[in-house]
Formats: structure tokens, sequence, C-alpha cells
């Protein structure tokens, strides 16, 4: 008799090799053309710990790791329900990496599981070594500059998009577990949004929207003004201006470029760097090089301020960091040959592509495009959470309604005056 968790017998050749490869032991037996599979992986695995990319001040702490049983534990503690299901396959011929798709059986969409699963099962290549190997290959839009397919280091927002009414899919050897569908709108929220009072938390969510266009379209507009519409400017604020560019050899179009591209190569090798090293480099080169180029004339002070405006700018939304970086500089280019009228047609040519997206079928720009009124409370702005009755539209299947309107109720002065009589 084997005295472990996990005896598996009746294994054929096939499932003792598999299971010989993944960490597991075989007992075989003379004369038996069958053995038993016994459960005993074990390993060093990194401690489960903050993720770095998603750090909130109000929340939990703890993040995904590597290891695909201690991701699927962080998300079955998150939801104690037996709804919650999660199906096991293997993707690479020769990685043979482990994979499991969760999703909260009688809420969620049985055709959006279906959608997923039949595009896994579609996957036929060697290795899988991350979870966005998976990404590029079940995304709807792959020519694309905007992801469809989300992701997240954190089990809560994983659970609270399950609890939506959403697929997470969990890859073996990765911090990341992929969402799907993934809207635009969640780009701009976290998890501490609905951690706090929703009053700062909308204000929040609307700082987050102006600093992306703020990341996409200041150096375009910067140059499509002092280029083409300088009549826009006040008159003191157009002097100081080309006071300050007086004597640079450039234009500005050019000079936008040249600047957005240095701030690329300190950010990539700030990020590629050891960290102490890497921040100490990054904040010296930005001052010095700054600095120094503004002496030589080379660029404008004007120019450095709204370069550095945008660099910080784009850190408030990480997940459309990469489309904004594409989008500057496809915004800069047409302000630098069509000013405000390239701009006017770069963003309309936007807007259009983004509402012709969809996310494993459901519209990209939702709830705006189509206009969802009821999922608005949790868009633009942050509803109280007892305004949030309903999933939203279209992701659940039958199970649509989430809590009962509760309004909180309001200080009651009688109950008051009796405590206090009391207390006397």
């Amino acid at each position: 008799m084997v005295a472990a968790s996990d005896v598996k017998d009746d294994c054929v050749i096939s499932q003792l090799v598999q299971g010989c490869l993944t960490g597991e032991v075989i007992l075989l037996l003379d004369h038996s053309d069958q053995g038993l599979l016994v459960t005993c992986r074990g390993g060093d695995k990194r401690n489960v710990e903050e993720p770095s990319s998603e750090s909130v001040i109000r929340g939990p702490r703890e993040g995904f790791t590597e290891c695909l049983r201690t991701n699927v534990s962080l998300i079955r503690r998150k939801i104690r329900n037996p709804a919650l299901t999660f199906d096991s396959r293997v993707l690479g011929k020769k990685t043979r990496t482990s994979i499991c798709v969760a999703y909260l059986k009688g809420t969620t969409n049985q055709s959006l599981i279906d959608n997923i699963q039949k595009r896994l099962d579609k996957i036929d290549t060697d290795a899988i070594l991350e979870s966005g190997y998976i990404e590029q290959y079940i995304e709807d839009a792959p020519f694309s500059i905007f992801s469809t397919v989300g992701y997240t280091e954190k089990p809560d927002t994983a659970a609270a998009r399950i609890l939506e009414g959403r697929v997470a899919i969990l890859i073996d050897g990765t911090p990341f577990v992929l969402t799907a569908p993934f809207l635009f709108e969640e780009s701009f929220q976290t998890t501490e949004d609905y951690y706090s009072r929703p009053y700062f938390m909308s204000m929040l969510r609307l700082v987050r929207y102006t600093a992306f266009f703020v990341t996409v379209l200041s150096p375009a507009l910067y140059v499509a003004v002092t280029t083409f519409h300088q009549e826009l400017l006040p008159t003191e604020l157009l002097f100081t201006m080309v006071a300050a560019r007086e004597g640079i050899p450039f234009p500005a179009v050019l000079e936008a470029m040249v600047m957005l591209l240095a701030f690329e190569i300190l950010r990539e090798a700030g990020v590629r760097l050891p960290k102490p090293v890497g921040q100490a480099m990054s904040i010296v080169g930005a001052l010095i090089m700054g600095d120094a180029a503004v002496s030589a004339g080379l660029i404008g002070s004007p120019m450095v301020i709204v370069i550095a405006i945008t660099a910080v700018s784009v850190f408030a939304v990480p997940l459309q960091a990469d489309s904004a970086a594409i989008l500057r500089l496809f915004y800069l280019i047409l302000a630098g040959t069509m000013g405000g009228f390239g701009i006017t047609i770069g963003i309309l040519g936007t807007l259009v592509h983004l509402s012709s997206l969809k996310s494993f079928g459901y519209a990209y720009l939702s709830p705006i495009v189509p206009l969802q009124v009821q999922d608005l409370k949790d868009s633009l702005i942050r509803a109280p959470l007892w305004m949030m009755i309903t999933r939203p539209h279209n992701m659940a299947n039958r199970d649509r309604t989430r809590q009962r309107f509760f309004v909180p109720p309001p200080f009651d002065e009688a109950d008051d005056s009796e405590n206090q009589d009391d207390k006397q």
C-alpha cells in the first residue's frame, strides 16, 4: 500500500512518462503492464510577494507566482464557491506547459467559455514559455496596437473579473494571469478604486483618462501650435516661446522626435539594468542630458517641459503604455505635416479603429459604444458599491444580479440620543 495524497492507478506507459516529466513518481511492478503514478511534486519556488507592477496603497499585498498550483489556490481563497471551475490542459509539444482556464460556472456565458477553449485547442506549437505566447495566439486583433486580452499579477483583480463573468487563463511558469474579454476602460481601473470611497476614486479615474490624453497628444499639440497655429497662443506666451527657441537649429517636429527617442532609450536602459543602478542612471541621465541640450542650444526649454510631462503621464496608465508610445509618434508625424488638421484626422481614425475592435465578441469600447446606460456607473466614474446591482451587460449568463439595491441608512439622531442617555 502506497501512503500518498494522490495515487493514480491503471496508468498506461504514455501517462507514466508524462507524469515522470512533470515531477511525479512512477511505481512499476514486475509482470504488470500498468503502473502507479504517485504525486509528490516539489522543487524550489518563489514565495507569494507583492507584485511590483501593480502596487496599491489599500488592498491585498499578495501576487501570483510562477507556480500554477499556488496561483489556483490564491484564486480559490478569494472565491470559495463550488461553481468556480478550473479546466486543465497541456500546451506545447516540447515544453508541455500546464494551463488552467478558470470561470464561474452558471455565471459566465457558455459561449465565451467554448470560444476560449476552441482557440486554445487550435494552438499547435513547440513551446509555451509565458502568458504572452497564449495572448498572441488567441487575441481578436493581432494587427492592432491595442491588446484585447487583459493580464494581471493580483489575485483579487483576477477574482473580481471572474465574478463579473469573465474567464481567467493561468499558465504554469509565469505570474501573469490572462483575463478575457478585455475592454478599453479596464486600462483605467484598479482594484483600489473599489476599496476606497467612490468620490476620490472617481476623481483619480478621471485623472488617469486625462494622463492618457496628455501623454499621447502633448508633443503633437506643441508642434502643431508652434509651427502652424501661433495665433492660438497669448501674445506674451508666444514671445516667451519664440525667445526660448531662438537659435535652435532644428524644426519643432524633429526636436520632439529626438527628445522622445532619448526618453525611450533612458526608460529601456533603466528597466534592463539592476534596479538601484537603473533608477540612478535614469534620473541622472535625464537631468544631465536635458540641461546640457538646453545649454548647448540644441533643444528649447519648452520642449523639455513638454516631454517631461509626457514621460510622467504614461506611468499613470501602465496597461496602455505600449499603445500610447505608438500613438504619440503617429500624432506627432501628423502634427508636423498637417498641424491641428492632421491631429484631428488621427483622433478620428483611432476612434473608428477602437469602435471596430471586439474582444471575444464584446465591443472594445463598451459601455460607451454601443451605449449601455446601466454600465456607465463603473466607466468614467466609480459609483458607490450599493448602486452596482448588476454585472456588466451581456457579460454574465443568467446570474446578472450580484446584490440587492441597498442604500446605507442615515444617521438616526433618536438612536444617538438614547445611546448618550444609556452612557449617563
